[in-house]
């Protein structure tokens, strides 16, 4: 048994991703992504808002959501 905690599995990825709020947007990498979250790679965890609106334009996603962990260049979200 894997130690999974999600309720829904997250797909491996590896996709250009902006964090889109009120004060601007900062760069990140989308790693996986499922219906119900995703993990974000970033260059600094610091200035980035508890929510957001996530955009992957090769998916044409924008999806608000909300920082649920946050590590030293990698934060995890869950959308709204």
């Amino acid at each position: 048994m894997t130690p999974e905690n999600r309720s829904v599995p997250r797909s491996r990825t590896l996709k250009a991703g902006t964090i889109s709020f009120d004060g601007g947007g900062i760069d990140c990498t989308v790693r996986n992504i499922s219906k119900s979250g995703a993990a974000l790679d970033v260059a600094s965890p610091l200035g980035i808002p508890q929510e957001f609106i996530l955009l992957v334009p090769a998916d044409g996603l924008r999806q608000p959501c909300h920082v649920v962990w946050r590590k030293e260049k990698r934060i995890g979200v869950a959308f709204d």
